[in-house]
């Protein structure tokens, strides 16, 4: 399997705390990991298992054949290494080893790490140690630019000329679309689409392509769909002519567009150090690549920040996160769309295993940050946000949270209707108001975690999750406020 990693792994000379068995759910991959590293989250299968205080954790499975699986865990990065042939990361063993971590000492008590895992370990931050000192350089300085930017720059001009010419392409080939009526553009099937798709990939313009993918899929949406595709077109012209105008735009307007097209602009600016608490993780599919979404946000500086990763040919993104922990972190923002993006650089110390929750707005509030943020970015489809004293009620055919004081409220997105986290959200409310961290935009709120707005004792009694509660466990239902342990609760 791959190793996985969220950045350095420091030496630390206190010990490091141990993760909720939700935070541990919440790495998985899929739902079939979940439940084959629940069967190994016990004592049982393992054996020269053990943890230290420098967040190490080790042990030996038994597996079909003759040899154990060896895997182990530096739990401050996080990072992992199976010898099992598994391509997904975390593999099931990764994840029953970190269980069994999990549920305390007795399970897996402290030990002296073994050589096979301290070989690894050592080199795993050794190289990390050398990665941080070639971002900052001998001196502390921060990196020289490219090697050539001469040609850097001549690279850059042939493909914005090819973007150009498959943009030139699509004005037309929509104006015809547009010509032959809406009414009929489901006659062709999908097939134009996905032609127009592959024109769009040849002019290296990634993302008119995932659009024109979009439109593809519009006709067999079901009833009201010309107008839907409407819509749509009307997005994908604006965002063509954007490109085709771009030096007529203001900066922060043209990254969003060159963001928009599929031109990734490097991460620039300052670092933002802060401590940076974890709300959700989710992993989507993106043609033949998975795209792995981490929302972070700084206790200090009051920002939400969204990490993005990729992985290809059926294997899990690299960067991975606990939700819930929170990370003494430097984050370096991408330019455009509203600068969520950044990239993860140096981490200081070790993950903390609880945060507490965003500090939260009204219904009618999460509304106008998104159309404030439509504002700078026309395409956006959602704004992250976090809603305070809501309640989870059905309305109609779908759910909705309604601000306690009753003045408004968010439907929750179709998205979020099939997911077992919609359960999880209503069970932990249970009628009364609760935190939740998500997206608001014009299909709705979607969910991503929650917090119980019950009173803290200084335990977190009353503000997060029962251990043990999560997907797969069978214990979706068992949330409840009475029973909450301190933490974050994943709802995707």
């Amino acid at each position: 399997m791959l190793l996985s990693h969220g950045g350095e792994s420091l030496r630390t000379a206190g010990p490091v705390a141990r993760w909720t068995v939700e935070q541990v759910l919440a790495l998985a991959p899929d739902e079939a990991s979940r439940k084959a590293g629940s069967k190994l989250g016990a004592a049982g299968p393992w054996s020269g298992s053990g943890c230290d205080g420098s967040g190490a954790v080790w042990g030996q499975c038994k597996g079909s054949g003759s040899k154990p699986y060896l895997t182990v865990i530096d739990t401050t990065g996080p990072a992992y290494k199976c010898s099992c042939p598994s391509r997904k990361s975390p593999c099931k063993h990764v994840l029953g080893l970190l269980l069994a971590w999990a549920s305390g000492e007795s399970a897996l008590p402290g030990a002296e790490v073994p050589d096979w895992a301290g070989e690894w370990l050592t080199g795993r931050r050794d190289r990390s140690a050398e990665k941080a000192e070639q971002r900052t350089g001998a001196d502390g300085a921060p990196p020289t630019g490219p090697a050539d930017p001469e040609a850097a720059r001549r690279r850059a001009e042939r493909r914005a000329e090819r973007i150009t010419g498959g943009a030139q392409e699509l004005k037309e080939r929509l104006t015809d679309l547009l010509r032959g009526g809406l009414a009929a553009a489901d006659q062709p099937g999908y097939g134009l689409w996905e032609e127009t798709a592959a024109r769009m990939v040849d002019a290296q313009a990634p993302g008119l392509a995932a659009r024109v993918r979009e439109l593809g899929s519009i006709p067999a949406s079901g009833p009201g769909w010309p107008a839907r595709l409407l819509e749509e077109c009307a997005l994908l012209h604006l965002l063509d002519s954007a490109w085709l105008g771009i030096d007529r735009l203001p900066e922060p307007l043209a990254a969003t567009v060159r963001t928009r097209v599929g031109l990734t602009a490097p991460a620039e600016g300052p670092p933002i150090r802060d401590h940076w608490l974890v709300l959700a993780q989710y992993d989507t599919p993106d043609g033949k690549i998975v795209a792995r979404r981490i929302w972070l946000y700084g206790k200090e500086t009051g920002r939400t920040a969204l990490l993005l990763s990729f992985g290809a040919a059926g294997r899990s993104p690299g960067l991975a996160l606990p939700v819930g922990v929170t990370i003494d972190a430097e984050l370096t923002p991408h330019p455009g769309s509203g600068r969520l993006r950044a990239e993860l650089d140096r981490q200081f110390g070790v993950p903390s295993p609880t945060g507490t929750p965003p500090p939260g707005d009204t219904a009618a509030a999460a509304t106008r940050a998104y159309g404030d943020a439509l504002r700078e970015d026309p395409w956006l489809d959602a704004w992250p946000v976090t809603l305070r004293d809501v309640i989870p009620v059905p309305s109609g055919d779908g759910w909705q949270l309604a601000d306690a004081a009753g003045d408004a409220a968010l439907p929750i997105a179709p998205a979020a209707l099939s997911r077992p986290g919609l359960w999880k959200l209503v069970a932990l409310s249970g009628g009364s108001p609760v935190t939740v961290f998500g997206e608001c935009g014009h299909r709705g709120f979607d969910p991503f975690a929650a917090w119980s707005d019950g009173p803290d004792d200084g335990t977190g009694a009353g503000n997060g999750t029962r251990a043990g509660a999560g997907p797969g466990t069978g214990a979706d239902a068992g949330i409840g406020r009475a029973d909450a342990a301190a933490g974050t609760v994943p709802l995707i």
